[in-house]
């Protein structure tokens, strides 16, 4: 009896392993192929994505323990410059500066830091946490004494670009980017020396850069817990729940005029925009998408630089699971206010920063201030303390006080600025 055609089952030996090796070759070869064409395509979108970020090297100031936190955590350094002048020195538009953004010329703000907020993501992918520096805390920078820490940047890139001349480095690009780089350092270096934590990264965004991150996302959602009409930063919102477009946004990071504890309440203000950027990069559908992180990164790339090995994607992944929820804001405490050559000053303690600094990015939260007392750091022979104002800063308030030997008495912590707010978004003063 014949056997049917298709029925391989009584093939020679040799005949049915030679069918059984080619489909296996074929079945390999185009696994292999799939497997290069997703490869391919995920190195070309990754290519893609990055091409064009301004990259630099400031982070070559750390080295060792420094630069590398342990068990795969990482540190970012987010900081923002409050100057008016684009990541290649020249002037942004006048009409824009001064019409759209309320922001004065570009001769205001110089290279001062505005924001500086350490960002603490822990490697088993626990609840992460931002630590906001104050700006005017008056701490040492290496290099130059006890300063405001916003001025570490301006200080130092101010001395790079002079050092510069006397090279007779001509070129105006490569003198910005190099002094830049120098302001870069004198900060990074500042906050490791006054926190005592590695720092692994650090991202730096310009004024500007609020306003583009707002225009490419879309309106962002803020709560206010009081109306404000600042016409200093053109900030006029009414309370509660709203939604900011680009020309808002930036005044709205920006006052300090008009409430109660200045630049610390500014600072909250700062989380919260921060916080209103990482949902709607989530409810906007930009994370899995190609094109729109495309759109995103082509709108900030100059108004962005980051150091030499981050990675804007896979720390776009990280980020993905902060929109979640798994993120909480606090501001660093300070001890009370003095006038230091002229200038208002935050008195800070470096050790009472260390340790809540240390205590928050090991998920304990705020150290405890139900008995506590501080007392103010006693101001160099030059400076005078201002009149007591009250003070707010993320989990502690202190009150000022001429009499440095007083102990400040602390009140029962704040709440931080949680991206998880069960209202949905922080309501911030």
């Amino acid at each position: 009896m014949r056997s049917d055609p298709d029925d391989t089952t009584d093939e020679p030996g040799p005949r049915r392993r030679r069918r059984t090796v080619t489909a296996l070759r074929i079945a390999t070869a185009t696994v292999a192929a799939a497997v290069l064409v997703v490869t391919g395509l995920g190195w070309a979108a990754h290519h893609e994505l990055t091409t064009g970020i301004l990259r630099s090297g400031a982070l070559d100031v750390l080295t060792g323990g420094d630069r590398n936190s342990p068990h795969g955590d990482s540190n970012i350094l987010l900081i923002g410059l409050d100057s008016r002048k684009d990541m290649h020195g020249n002037d942004l538009p006048a009409e824009f500066v001064t019409d759209e953004l309320h922001a004065g010329d570009s001769d205001a703000g110089g290279y001062n830091t505005n924001t500086l907020i350490l960002l603490h993501v822990p490697g088993d992918g626990s609840r992460a946490t931002a630590a906001a520096i104050p700006r005017d805390d008056y701490v040492d920078i290496p290099g130059y004494g006890k300063h405001k820490i916003k001025e570490a940047y301006g200080m130092a890139k101010a001395d790079a670009d002079a050092e510069l001349e006397e090279q007779d480095v001509t070129d105006p690009t490569e003198r910005e980017q190099r002094s830049r780089d120098a302001g870069r350092r004198s900060t990074i270096e500042t906050v490791q020396k006054l926190l005592r934590v590695p720092i692994d990264h650090f991202a730096e965004v310009n004024l500007v850069g609020f306003y583009d991150i707002a225009k490419a996302l879309g309106p962002l959602e803020v709560c206010l817990n009081a109306p404000v009409d600042d016409p200093y930063s053109g900030a006029n919102f009414p309370a509660g729940r709203q939604m900011l477009d680009p020309a808002q946004a930036l005044p709205f990071v920006r006052q300090r005029h008009g409430l109660d504890n200045g630049d610390l309440d500014r600072t909250r203000r700062q989380q919260a925009f921060l916080t209103g950027v990482l949902r709607n990069l989530d409810s906007g559908g930009v994370f899995g998408s190609v094109s729109k992180m495309r759109a995103l990164f082509d709108t900030v790339e100059s108004d962005v630089v980051v150091d030499d090995d981050l990675d804007p994607v896979g720390f776009a992944s990280q980020a993905r699971n902060l929109t979640r929820g798994e993120l909480d804001f606090y501001t660093l405490p300070i001890e009370g206010y003095a006038t230091v050559d002229g200038q208002a000053v935050n008195i800070v303690d470096p050790n009472r920063m260390r340790a809540e600094v240390s205590r928050l990015f090991a998920g304990e939260g705020p150290l405890p201030t139900t008995t506590a007392t501080t007392t103010t750091t006693t101001p160099p022979p030059t400076s005078s303390a201002t009149s007591s104002r009250p003070a707010r800063s993320g989990s502690h308030t202190t009150t000022a006080t001429e009499d440095t030997s007083t102990p400040l008495e602390a009140p029962p912590p704040e709440e931080p600025v949680a991206a998880d707010d069960s209202s949905g978004i922080p309501c911030v003063d």
